[in-house]
């Protein structure tokens, strides 16, 4: 094939892939309306689309970034994870797989209102979604064995988890205090009646040496 040749076929795939993409905006018709009632819907599998989200909520498709704001939330209400740990984009009549690199959405703010075991903590996604840490929507740390640190994540809906960013981490622990959970005394912060484990107390210590 010659390069000419080879040129061409990549402009066809990509446009193809393009037009494929409009399509499936047309058809997220709840753009702006919240998100689509995805798992209700049971469409057929029709491969995967050239679409990632890498770690800091960045969006990309065909290897470029999706500057158009409006046009990742619009994709955010259709997504999905299933049981198969895979992420999808969501229709009544397709189903395409994306990739993640680590959570689909960013917890970027946060508000805390309350105090005690009346504490709500609230969190903005950038992708706009508002949730309130608690029952449905629990909060869960992970070691971060490769520096060491934290990792904390919201649930947002189905099994759409949000990575709370470092800064908005930094505020969340100033709102943490020492519980007795199981007779073994952690660091923890409440929200909406439940408790959520960040670290044993007596390792928060030795951390804060």
């Amino acid at each position: 094939m010659t390069e000419r040749s080879e040129h061409r076929e990549r402009s066809l795939t990509g446009a193809t892939e393009a037009r494929g993409l409009e399509a499936l905006i047309s058809r997220a018709t709840r753009a702006g309306k919240g998100a689509a009632p995805v798992e209700r819907w049971n469409p057929a599998f029709c491969g995967d689309l050239d679409m990632e989200i890498k770690q800091d909520g960045t969006w990309f498709y065909l290897g470029t970034p999706i500057g158009r704001m409006p046009l990742v939330q619009l994709f955010s209400t259709v997504l999905r994870k299933d049981e198969d740990g895979k992420t999808y984009l969501v229709t009544p009549v397709e189903r395409v797989g994306i990739r993640v690199v680590d959570a689909p959405f960013i917890a970027v703010e946060m508000n805390v209102s309350g105090a005690g075991a009346g504490q709500i903590v609230t969190f903005r996604t950038n992708v706009g979604d508002v949730v309130e840490a608690g029952p449905g929507h629990p909060l869960r740390f992970v070691d971060e064995d490769e520096t060491g640190g934290l990792k904390p994540y919201v649930l947002v809906r189905g099994r759409l988890e949000a990575l709370v960013t470092r800064p908005v981490m930094y505020e969340l622990v100033e709102h943490g205090e020492e519980i007795d959970i199981g007779g073994k005394t952690m660091f923890a912060v409440r929200s909406k009646g439940e408790i959520y484990p960040i670290m044993p107390t007596e390792k928060l210590k030795r951390l804060s040496m």
